[in-house]
């Protein structure tokens, strides 16, 4: 089996293999931190999330990295309106994201860059760019030039040359050769206040998409395995950071390119004029505490059972549903592990045959773009068999607590049960390894604890030309299937 994502730049799914056998480098556009994160930020926070536990079941190691932008048009706007400074205005946004990832179960990345904090590294990137002839400066501000990156335009599919004055490239008002170029460093103006950083170009802060560049490519390298954000920001965000990106670098920038899509209100797209902009919070007020983690643990279950590049549409009826689901799951969970009278499966079902089905049924609709919706088809098909035998007393401790093991498997992966344990405790999936391949990857650890490297190196290849990735650890050699063989 292999891993397959839908990269949105090539319109299809392709194989995945991390560029680093092994390990998958990962970079997650993060909030704004202006507001409070409204519910579609958190649809993207939680593909993240799935994407990013799926990828540790299946034996990888993953660094991920998601940025805070503290600074933007917005941000400057309310901190002078309000009289305030920016750390004190954005530290009330940047906590209560926090909070709120924390409530349904995320994850967190590795790091979390803040753009405020990486003004150096910025610039010297800009200089890059203007060294490498893609980027000039015009009375203080300095532009990306379309027209010198000619890949400009292929990631998004979109006709540059085609592409009318005034085209939604960036919104910044400064003057620049081409109305399509975008900004890399905005030049101080009197409405900015006192935000502003210095620059060889004089006083300014930087452009948007240039803080996600620098950052990625800081912490992940210059080229990485997979970017994530939502549809909406693959023009002209994403494109603008290849551009850049591959402008200073003349390297890939991403491997793979993965989005998710919209939520919908009711049927209605969100938008703060309709005034049904819903934030997390609003989902999760009132004094009812059992209330308020029913619907944060639903709206998690909501998201993260249906296919990411499906559109959604939350209502108050779709979380109820979502509730109603997992709690029939946590409640079958519970039942399981404190069964009580060792039985016998009178039914004489082969619970262990069952499971394995139902784990291969569910990894091989993951491993097919994340198709979350199919493998949930996996467990409630095993579920509901285990309540039958449940009613039945026909169910042995041994066979529940191997429909148990499967149902914690899930949970690792999509955060869906109350006591399945703590995502610290990744169960992490590998099918069993051949014993010739096995007797190799043990002949490999016996000839680096005689130092025989070049025999160790030797093995590994081979290997990794039977499609089995060696991770050498602390605690011994680990592997994973990369998907890829000689043959």
């Amino acid at each position: 089996m292999s891993i397959q994502f839908y990269d949105t730049p090539s319109r299809a799914k392709r194989a995945f293999e991390p560029l680093i056998p092994g390990l998958v480098r990962m970079y997650s556009c993060g909030p704004t931190v202006w507001d409070f994160s409204h519910i579609g930020n958190f649809r993207c926070f939680l593909f993240y999330d799935v994407l990013k536990r799926y990828l540790r079941y299946r034996g990888f190691r993953v660094e991920h990295v998601m940025n805070l932008t503290d600074v933007d048009d917005r941000i400057v706007q309310q901190v002078n309106d309000k009289r305030a400074t920016l750390e004190a205005y954005v530290k009330t946004f940047i906590d209560g994201f926090f909070v709120d990832i924390d409530a349904l179960q995320i994850v967190r990345a590795d790091h979390y860059p803040r753009a405020t904090q990486h003004i150096p590294e910025m610039i010297e990137l800009i200089s890059r760019l203007i060294d490498n002839g893609v980027a000039y400066e015009r009375e203080g501000s300095v532009y990306f030039a379309i027209s010198r990156f000619p890949g400009y335009g292929d990631f998004a599919h979109l006709d540059v040359t085609g592409m009318r004055a005034g085209a939604r490239v960036d919104t910044d008002k400064y003057d620049k050769d081409d109305v399509r170029d975008f900004v890399l460093w905005k030049a101080w103006i009197e409405t900015d206040g006192e935000l502003a950083w210095d620059s060889p170009w004089g006083r300014g802060r930087p452009g948007w998409h240039l803080e996600c560049s620098c950052m990625s490519m800081k912490y992940l390298g210059e080229t990485f395995d997979i970017h994530t954000g939502g549809v909406d920001l693959v023009f002209p965000h994403h494109q603008n950071e290849i551009a850049q990106s591959e402008g200073a670098t003349g390297k890939q920038f991403a491997r793979f390119w993965m989005h998710n899509e919209f939520i919908n209100i009711d049927g209605v797209g969100m938008s703060k004029s309709l005034g049904n902009n819903l934030r997390l919070r609003d989902i999760r007020a009132g004094d009812d505490a059992a209330q308020r983690h029913d619907d944060i643990t639903g709206f998690r279950y909501f998201v993260v059972t249906n296919h990411y590049r499906t559109t959604l549409n939350f209502s108050r009826e779709a979380l109820d549903g979502a509730t109603n689901a997992r709690q029939r799951l946590n409640k079958l969970y519970a039942r399981l592990v404190t069964l009580g009278t060792d039985g016998n499966d009178l039914d004489g079902s082969n619970w262990a045959q069952q499971v394995d089905a139902a784990r291969v049924a569910f990894v091989e609709a993951m491993d097919d773009d994340l198709n979350a919706p199919r493998a949930m088809a996996s467990v409630f098909g095993v579920a509901a068999a285990v309540e039958r035998a449940l009613s039945a007393t026909s169910l042995s401790q041994a066979s529940a607590a191997l429909v148990a093991a499967f149902l914690a498997e899930v949970d690792a992966v999509l955060g869906i049960l109350d006591e399945a344990g703590t995502t610290a405790d990744i169960v992490i999936y590998n099918p069993e390894l051949p014993e010739a391949l096995d007797q190799m990857l043990h002949e490999r650890q016996r000839a680096r604890d005689l130092k025989q490297w070049a025999r160790s190196d030797e093995l590994r290849d081979t290997l990794a030309e039977a499609g089995v990735a060696v991770i050498d650890t602390p605690e011994g050699p680990t592997w994973t299937w990369t998907g890829s063989t000689s043959s």
